[in-house]
């Protein structure tokens, strides 16, 4: 007998959808200290496997650096948590008397979860945690390159879930992921609320289900070198966001900027702190595996490291070369330098000031990574006040790496692993995503007027309106009779 793997796969989610829905019917009678050991029980479970759960996810995906996935799960399990712990999310929230309105927490339900396999346990983690604390259940369609790590944390935080009350079934995921069973997935009727972290064409097809959805788009962050920064400091801070896990989060530079003013010493920072600058024929030599044929980026250097990409495209750099830079002069779909690059890879531009750094970011980020995140690195607040108005982004990071300040890991963002790009970003919001992303707000509002009052207001106005219409007229005759 054969298996037909899209069938199996569209019976397996409906199973779970079914388990899930039943399961936060429960959750959602829960208060609000039995939903917060529950989430307790998880970020502890996480924390405790964060190690194991990191070699695997390297192992299997060949993405990224293991140690600094240790990190990513410390960081969705253990960060999360400490942020989202005090967070009400269960009940009345909000009641003001005064004005008469109280607000009531109300869970969409059903969450669709999809997870990308640059960042596959940390994204499960950070997910779970979130979703649970809002009172619902979710349900993770994994992807296909990294499915035991992501069936190995599930398995991890579910265990730990139920042992502290949680309704089995809150926490499910797919065991044979396909396109049509992940379509099931967010077109199902009892799927509330999708949750999509992936690709472009993924997250198209969340928004295009019919089920509302949480997407969001690539990132492509400029890092602009001001000529007021601290320049090794800027560059360390670059290097060390771009070498994070080889790459891998959405929110790390993709090019980088300066000033004719300060370019001198940018290039000699970076080459002091282990950046290789590419010549010509190297560069375009890497720029021919950087996209594929269709236009997407090539998943052969997707969270690679220098060593391998230069392998890879037969390249002899140093041993210690941290990233592979290359100059640019232009933006744009055949201009791969300028795009998104999930790999130790970044663009270098120079502008004359401020202002062509200005212009020439927002040309990069409209090309791809609208809504998502950009740097800049200066001591200038008008500058930097400048940047916050102008550019078309969700984050505007200031003296501080990129990736890690995008997720709120090095800043006082929200943590979070799925990052908003807004509506210019074809998002359908800009937060960093967190637990109050996931329910509604029921509100009971108490009568504070009558029509009568309504009534009254109007012909008070009119009467007004009147008065001021006669002393006009009044004016101009006076003033008639004098001329």
């Amino acid at each position: 007998m054969v298996l037909d793997k899209d069938l199996a796969s569209i019976q397996e989610v409906r199973d779970l959808i079914s388990s899930a829905k039943e399961a936060q019917q429960s959750l959602a009678q829960m208060s609000q200290e039995q939903i917060d050991s529950i989430c307790q029980a998880i970020a502890d479970a996480a924390y405790a496997e964060r190690e194991k759960l990191a070699r695997m996810a390297s192992e299997e995906t060949e993405f990224g650096i293991w140690q600094d996935k240790v990190i990513k799960n410390s960081f969705a399990s253990k960060g999360v948590w400490n942020y989202i712990r005090e967070m009400k999310t269960v009940g009345i929230l909000k009641e003001d008397t005064e004005k008469g309105i109280v607000e009531i927490a109300v869970p969409v339900g059903v969450i669709a979860g999809l997870v990308p396999s640059t960042n596959p346990t940390s994204t499960i983690i950070y997910k779970a945690l979130i979703a649970i604390k809002a009172g619902n259940s979710i349900v993770f369609s994994p992807h296909p390159n990294a499915l035991m790590a992501i069936a190995a944390t599930v398995e991890t935080i579910a265990k730990a879930a139920e042992a502290a009350g949680c309704p089995h079934g809150a926490i499910g995921c797919m065991t044979t992921p396909t396109m049509q069973g992940t379509a099931e997935l967010m077109k199902h009727k009892d799927t509330a609320l999708i949750l999509a972290t992936g690709g472009s064409a993924m997250v198209k097809a969340a928004y295009s289900s019919g089920t509302p959805a949480i997407g969001v788009g690539p990132g492509n962050g400029p890092a602009y070198i001001e000529k007021s920064a601290d320049i090794p400091l800027a560059v360390s801070r670059i290097l060390e966001s771009k070498t994070f896990d080889n790459g891998t989060i959405c929110a790390s530079e993709q090019s980088i900027i300066v000033e004719t003013a300060n370019r001198t010493k940018v290039i000699a920072e970076l080459k002091k702190q282990g950046a290789y600058f590419l010549d010509e024929k190297e560069s375009a030599r890497l720029e021919s595996y950087i996209m594929r044929p269709n236009g997407t980026m090539n998943p052969q250097i997707v969270g690679k490291s220098v060593a391998a990409i230069a392998a890879l495209i037969g390249l002899k750099v140093p041993e210690d070369a941290r990233v592979l830079i290359a100059e640019e002069t232009k933006v744009g779909a055949k201009a791969p330098y300028s795009r998104e690059k999930l790999a130790p890879i970044l663009a270098f531009y120079t502008v004359a000031n401020w202002e062509e750094a200005c212009e020439l970011s927002v040309n990069i980020l409209q090309n791809e990574g609208a809504g998502h995140t950009m740097m800049i690195h200066s001591k200038d607040e008008s500058v930097i006040r400048q940047f916050g108005l102008k550019k078309p982004v969700s984050r505007i990071l200031v003296n501080t790496p990129g990736a890690l300040g995008g997720i709120g890991a090095t800043t006082n963002l929200a943590p979070a692993l799925t990052l908003g790009c807004g509506a210019v970003g074809g998002s359908s919001t800009s937060d960093n995503i967190s637990p109050e992303n996931l329910f509604n707000i029921r509100r009971i509002a108490y009568g504070a007027r009558e029509l009568a009052d309504l009534r009254e207001t109007k012909i008070s106005v009119e009467t007004q309106h009147s008065q001021e219409q006669l002393v006009d007229e009044l004016v101009a005759r006076i003033l008639a009779k004098l001329s």
